[in-house]
C-alpha cells in the first residue's frame, strides 16, 4: 500500500478520531504515538497490529485481564545515559527500575496466556528480559527512594557516626534547654528549628545571658533564636559527616549510572514496548466505546460494510442519547461504483464519509464499528473530494479547486484506488458541470477504480444505471412527513424531493408551479417517477413490517393454543 495524502485524512476527519483515541492513553508517549498514526504501507504489519488490538479488546471480556502498563517516561534519563560522565538522580533510577519490572510482568503474563494473546506474546518475546538492572538499582536504592545504609561500607560507617553525633547534639541541647528554662530565659515556645538545627527561643532581654550563636529573630523581635554553645562543636562535626555522606552518595550514584549505561539501548526498547502497549490499549478502549471489531480482511477486492457506523457521529449521538443510523454498503469487481442520490440533509455525505473513514481507520490499525460479518479489502490509494473547498492562497474558486482535484484523480485512479466524491460536478453551470462530471465518471469506471459519489444530477444517475459494474443508491425519504429516514437503499436512484420540501416549508403552491414550468418537462417527470417509486417502496416496506409483526403474533397465538392443548 502506498501513502495516502494528508488531505484525505483531513477530509475524512481522521485526526479527530486520533484525538479521541489518545484520550484513552495512560502515558504522554502513548498519546504522541497515537497522534502520529497514519495508514500502513505494509499489509502484513497492518494485520499484525490489528490482531494485537483485537486481542487486547478481548481481554475486557475474559478473566485474563492484562496487567497495568503505566510508566513514567525515562526519555531524559536515556538522554543522559548517552552522554559520558553524567549522573542520574535517585528518581531516575526508580523510574528505570519500575519500567524494567513492568516489562518483565508483561512478558511473563503474555507467555502464560499465549493461547489468548499470541500476537501480543510474539511482540513481548522480541524484548530481552533483564533482571540485573533492577537488582543493581535495588542494591543501592530502597523502595522509598532512599540510598541504603549498606550500599557501601563507607556509607554505613558515616551514617553510624552521624547517628552517634546526632545523639550527642540532642543530649547537649536538652541539657541547655533544661538549664535556661529553669532560669526563665526562654519564651513559652522554648525551642524552634532554624536551618535544620534545633535552637533555643530566648527572650530578647536575656540574649546576652545565653552562650551560643544567634541564628535569627522572631518577626516581632521579642525572641532571639540561639544555638547553644554546648552543641556547636557537635554541630560542626555533624556538618562534616553530612558532607561526607553526600559525597559518598554521589559516588555511589555515579558508579550505578556507569553500571546502567551499557543497557541504554535495552531500556529504549523497554520504553518503546510499553508505549506500544499503551497505544494498543487505547485503541482497544476506543473500540469498546464505539462497539468496534476486526472484520474479515479479504484479497478479492470486496468491500462489504454491514451496519457500519460513523464513529464521530456515533459518539456525539451517544452523549446526546440520540439514535445513530447504521448503513450497509458493498463494493466489488461486479459493482465497483455507487452513485448515491436523495434529498439534502438525508445522510448522503455522512454515508460517504463513513465508508472513507472506516477504510482509513482499518488501514491505520484501528478497529471499526461494523457487523462481524463485514468484509474489507485494502486499497493502495484513497482519494477524496469532499466539502466546499476554496484555495485562497492560490486564488482558486470552489469549482477551479475541484477541477484541480479531478485532474489529480484522473492521473491517480487505477484498479487499487478508492475514490470518494461529495456533490460530484457542483460549483458550475449544472448542465455543463454535469456533462463534465459524467465524462470523469466514465474515465474512473474505465480505470477499474472503486468509488462512491453523491449527487443530485440526473445524468449521473442515468449513467450509473447504464454501466454494468456501477449502481445507484438512494437515501430513503418519508413522503408523508417529508423527513429523511437516513437509511441507504441500493439499486435505484433517489429523488431530491425539491418541490415537495419547498411546499412543506410554506412556499406558495403557485410559485412552486411556476418553478416547475421553468424546468424541462422531462426532468420533472424523471424526478417525479423516482419520487413515486420511492413512495411505493416505502409503502411496501411498511406493509412488509406490518406482515412480519402479524406473523410473529400469529406464531405466539399458535404456541399459546398448543400449550393449552397439551395441558388439557
Amino acid at each position: 500500500m502506498s501513502g495516502i495524502l494528508k488531505k484525505t485524512l483531513q477530509d475524512l476527519e481522521f485526526p479527530l478520531v486520533l484525538e479521541q483515541v489518545s484520550a484513552y492513553c495512560n502515558t504522554e508517549l502513548g498519546k504522541e504515538m497515537v497522534l502520529q498514526i497514519i495508514p500502513y504501507r505494509d499489509a502484513e504489519k497492518l494485520q499484525n497490529n490489528l490482531g494485537k488490538t483485537s486481542e487486547y479488546l478481548s481481554s475486557f471480556s475474559n478473566e485474563n485481564r492484562i496487567p497495568n502498563h503505566g510508566f513514567d517516561s525515562i526519555s531524559q534519563e536515556l538522554q543522559l545515559l548517552g552522554i559520558e560522565n553524567t549522573l542520574l538522580e535517585i528518581s531516575g533510577f526508580r523510574k528505570i527500575s519500575d519500567i524494567c519490572s513492568t516489562t518483565s510482568t508483561h512478558k511473563r503474563f503474555y507467555k502464560k496466556f499465549e493461547e489468548y494473546y499470541p500476537l501480543l506474546n510474539q511482540s513481548a518475546e522480541g524484548v530481552v528480559d533483564n533482571q540485573e538492572i533492577p537488582e543493581q538499582i535495588g542494591q543501592v536504592i530502597d523502595r522509598f527512594g532512599e540510598v541504603k545504609n549498606r550500599a557501601s561500607e563507607a556509607l554505613y560507617q558515616i551514617r553510624r557516626e552521624i547517628n552517634q553525633i546526632r545523639g550527642k547534639v540532642n543530649q547537649s541541647f536538652n541539657a541547655a534547654l533544661s538549664r535556661y528554662h529553669a532560669s526563665e530565659f526562654l519564651d513559652d515556645i522554648r525551642e524552634s528549628v532554624v536551618e535544620n538545627r534545633r535552637v533555643l527561643a530566648v527572650k530578647a532581654m536575656y540574649r546576652r545571658k545565653v552562650k551560643g550563636t544567634a541564628m535569627g529573630n522572631s518577626k516581632t523581635g521579642s525572641i532571639v533564636y540561639i544555638e547553644p554553645e554546648a552543641t556547636l562543636r557537635y554541630s560542626r562535626e555533624l556538618n562534616n559527616l553530612e558532607f561526607e555522606e553526600r559525597e559518598e552518595i554521589q559516588r555511589l550514584l555515579r558508579d550505578l549510572t556507569n553500571a546502567i549505561r551499557p543497557y541504554r539501548e535495552l531500556l529504549i526498547s523497554y520504553q518503546e514496548f510499553l508505549a506500544h502497549i499503551d497505544l494498543t490499549a487505547a485503541k482497544a478502549k476506543y473500540a469498546r466505546e464505539i462497539n468496534a471489531l476486526l472484520p474479515e480482511i479479504n484479497k478479492k477486492q470486496k468491500l462489504f460494510l454491514r451496519e457500519a457506523y460513523h464513529p464521530l457521529l456515533f459518539l456525539s449521538n451517544k452523549r446526546l442519547k440520540q439514535k445513530t443510523w447504521p448503513q450497509t454498503i458493498e463494493l466489488s469487481p461486479e459493482n465497483r461504483i455507487i452513485v448515491i442520490s436523495g434529498p439534502n440533509a438525508g445522510g448522503k455525505s455522512i454515508t460517504l464519509k463513513t465508508i472513507g473513514l472506516l477504510q482509513l481507520m482499518l488501514q491505520s490499525g484501528l478497529l471499526i464499528p461494523v457487523h462481524e460479518r463485514s468484509s474489507i479489502c485494502l486499497f493502495e490509494k484513497i482519494l477524496t473530494d469532499i466539502g466546499d473547498n476554496q484555495s485562497i492562497e492560490n486564488h482558486l474558486s470552489t469549482y477551479s479547486y475541484r477541477l484541480k482535484n479531478m485532474n489529480r484523480f484522473l492521473k491517480k485512479c487505477d484498479a487499487n484506488t478508492l475514490f470518494l466524491i461529495d456533490e460530484f460536478g457542483t460549483g458550475s453551470d449544472p448542465e455543463l458541470g454535469g456533462a463534465l462530471a459524467e465524462i470523469f465518471l466514465e474515465v474512473f469506471y474505465e480505470a477499474h477504480s472503486f468509488g462512491v459519489i453523491t449527487t443530485h444530477y440526473a445524468n449521473l444517475k442515468a449513467l450509473a444505471n447504464e454501466l454494468p459494474h456501477a449502481t445507484n443508491a438512494n437515501m430513503l425519504f418519508n413522503s408523508n412527513t417529508l423527513q429523511p429516514t437516513f437509511k441507504l437503499e441500493m439499486g435505484q436512484p433517489g429523488s431530491s424531493f425539491t418541490f415537495e420540501v419547498a411546499q412543506k416549508n410554506g412556499i406558495p403552491y403557485s410559485l412552486i408551479n411556476r418553478a416547475k414550468k421553468k424546468v424541462s418537462r422531462g426532468k420533472v417527470r424523471f424526478d417525479a417517477t423516482i419520487a413515486k417509486l420511492q413512495k411505493e417502496r416505502s409503502k411496501m416496506a411498511q406493509t412488509g413490517s406490518r406482515l412480519q409483526e402479524e406473523e410473529v403474533k400469529a406464531r405466539d397465538e399458535a404456541k399459546k393454543h398448543k400449550t393449552l392443548s397439551d395441558k388439557l
